[in-house]
């Protein structure tokens, strides 16, 4: 299957969101988002990502997710694996985090994927999941694991990738169809 690119999003300045508002229907049953070094204009902010039926006028769509990280010190010290529940939804419709405390330093930040499988089925939840690769607001690389599903029928036409508190400082996001 080709990936094809439909929409870049570059932000070289603060922005409170990243969003994509137009493109996502029924042309693909799967949606790749790459993205690349983005950095927080606050340390330590996680960056979320939600859902829209309604073009973008509201980001406000229930979801269930799961997110655990593993985490290792720049020194070697200390390294785990964790479940994260606090920062798990239950049938909520705030903003999912998909990467935690991101780092807002110029050798900081995240990357990574987040897949969305056909958001224009009106017939099942729409399920998604991302892993990002980040590094810390405590001198930790991290490797973020987050997944779940809109429990909507409705059409997913819209995404917003925000962080928990203050702006996405720069960073590169990227929307391509798959099929």
């Amino acid at each position: 299957m080709a990936m094809t690119l439909i929409e870049t999003n570059t932000h070289t300045s603060a922005v409170t969101e990243s969003t994509f508002t137009s493109s996502i229907d029924s042309t693909y049953k799967l949606y790749i988002f790459k993205l690349l070094n983005i950095l927080p204009a606050t340390d330590g902010e996680h960056l979320q990502v939600n859902f829209s039926t309604d073009g973008g006028s509201n980001y406000n769509m229930t979801k269930t997710t799961t997110n655990f990280d593993t985490t290792h010190t720049e020194g070697g010290a200390d390294a785990a694996l964790t479940y994260r529940t606090a920062r798990d939804l239950a049938q909520a419709t705030g903003g999912a985090p998909i990467a935690n405390t991101v780092g807002s330093g110029a050798d900081e930040g995240t990357s990574g994927t987040l897949w969305l499988f056909n958001p224009s089925n009106t017939t099942y939840v729409k399920h998604f999941y991302s892993r990002l690769q980040g590094y810390g607001d405590s001198s930790y690389a991290r490797d973020y694991f987050a997944g779940g599903y809109v429990n909507s029928t409705s059409d997913v036409d819209a995404i917003q990738f925000a962080f928990s508190s203050g702006n996405i400082a720069a960073g590169v996001i990227k929307m391509y169809g798959v099929g």
